[in-house]
Order: C-alpha cells, then structure tokens, then sequence
C-alpha cells in the first residue's frame, strides 16, 4: 500500500479516533450531579434523564464544529426560521456524519486503485458532502429572505388599514400575523410572542430584523422605532413606509426586465442563432456543394 493510501486510511481512523475520545471524556458524573439537581428543582427526573444520548451527541458535534463556524450555521438557521425539524445541535451532528460517511465509501472506491487524482477527488467528495447542508440551508433562507420581501408591502397596506380602525400596532400586527400565512407572518407571530415573554418593544422589534435580515425589514423597524421613541403618529409612518415599499417592488421588477435582454443574449447567441442558420443556409449550402461538385 503505498503512501497515497496510508494517507487516506489516517484521514478516516484520526477523525473516528477523535469522535470516540471526545464521547469517552465527556465528564459523566458532573452531567449526572447537574441533571439530578435540575430534575429536583423542576420535578421532572425522568424526563431529564430519558435524553442523555441526545445531549452527548449534541456536544460531541459542538466539539467538533469550530466555535465562529457555529455562530454562522446559527445565524443561517435563525434566517431560515429555526425549522423544528434541524435545530443547531442536529445539524451539528448531521454534518460530520454524512462526511464520514462519504469518507467510508469512498475509501472503498479509492483503494481499489489508488492515484493521485483520485485522493485529490476523494478529499472534494468529502468536503462536498460536509457542505451540502449549508449549501441547501442557504439557499431555502435566500429564497425565504425574497418572500418576506415580497410580503411585506401587502402587509404593511393590512396593518395601515387595522391602525385607522382603530387597533394599536401589536394590534395590527397580530392581525396581519393571523390572517397572514408566509415567513413574514410568522416572525410577526413570534415578535409578539417575544414582547408576551417580557422583551421591550424595541428588543423585539430589532431582533426582528436581525433574525430576518432584510434590508427593507430593517428600514421598517427603524422608523417604527424612531415613532416609538419621539411620539410620532405610527398612522403617518405605516402610509409612508407602505409606499416606499411598493415603489422599491416597482423598480425591483424594472431592474429585472432591464436585465432580462442581457440574460437572454448568450443562450440566442449559442443555442439559437446556429441551429436558425444551420436550417436557412444549411439547404443552399448543399446545393452550392452540390453544383460544384457536379462542375468540377
């Protein structure tokens, strides 16, 4: 076995030897003394110490992951809306798994004739694999980014209507938070539910846009908290807002067209224009090297 494979044999038994020690040291007496006073406390004993494979795995990825790249998959699931389905530690969890797993199979593949273009193609299956979920997590929290945006000029036209009503603005917008059924709806839900907990209104209101990230969110949030500091008619800010926003969605889809003749120029140049010529000259050139041919 030359040094090629050695070297793939010890990317997979280091990384397994690591998760194994991790897992081994966890400090289970402490963990244990920690659950039994929390389960005292809270009088819930068994349902404590019905998940401690759950907790231990959820550590071991913690170990696993670098501290700052944590942060950043946390902040892409807060984009994404927290799914219930793959919270932090699961994903955690779920990502060294699949590039082991990859790393197994492949390993398979790779020993049976080894090269220095196929470890090369090996180390990206892994890396590949290892990203996969953030690559698709990042592309659901774009395109729930863009419905939000799409939303919120509607939104802001149904609270405008409840403020002039007569209702105070939670009051709009658990309205428009019920009647509502997209992204934008459910984080005005939870923004509510957030102040219900006991955060100040202008908390709430700024980890709404730091949860959403959306700059036109942001703007809102803004200027509502600047109403709410100085006094201003919160009527006066929605209309104003409301019509930004249906101008900015204006202007969006104007960009979009401007950019539509410059997308569709490569696929005409490439695809279309040779099979058009190919169908209207490819007749006389047959013909032309027909004649000549009968000439000469």
């Amino acid at each position: 076995m030359n040094v090629i494979a050695w070297a793939s044999v010890a990317l997979i038994v280091v990384p397994i030897a690591f998760m194994a020690w991790a897992f081994i040291s966890v400090d289970r007496t402490g963990l244990a003394t920690v659950r039994t006073n929390l389960s005292r406390s809270a009088g819930m004993a068994t349902d404590l110490g019905a998940q401690p494979s759950a907790f231990n795995l959820h550590r071991l990825g913690a170990k696993l992951t670098p501290k700052g790249y944590t942060i950043w998959l946390d902040k892409l699931l807060a984009k994404l809306g927290r799914p219930a389905g793959m919270p932090l530690g699961r994903l955690l969890i779920l990502k060294p798994a699949l590039a082991l797993a990859a790393g197994l199979v492949g390993l398979l593949f790779f020993l049976r004739a080894p090269s220095g273009q196929g470890f090369l193609l090996y180390l990206a299956a892994v890396l590949l694999v290892y990203f996969i979920p953030d690559l698709i997590i990042h592309g659901r929290a774009a395109e729930r980014q863009k419905a939000i945006q799409t939303e919120l000029p509607n939104t802001l036209d149904q609270m405008l209507i409840s403020v002039e009503a007569g209702l105070g603005f939670e009051g709009a917008m658990a309205r428009a938070g019920q009647n509502g059924s997209g992204p934008l709806a459910m984080e005005m839900l939870r923004t509510l539910q957030d102040m219900q907990a006991g955060r100040s209104r202008k908390e709430a209101y700024v980890a709404l846009a730091e949860r959403v990230d959306v700059h036109d969110l942001r703007a809102f949030v803004g200027a509502i908290v600047q109403a709410d500091t100085y006094g201003i008619a919160i009527a006066n800010v929605l209309r104003t807002q409301a019509k930004q926003m249906r101008i900015k969605r204006r202007q969006r889809a104007e960009e979009q067209a401007m950019k539509l003749p410059v997308k569709v120029l490569f696929p005409l140049m490439f695809c279309i224009l040779p099979v058009l010529f190919i169908v209207i000259m490819g007749p006389a050139v047959l013909n032309v090297m027909t004649n000549l041919a009968g000439t000469f």
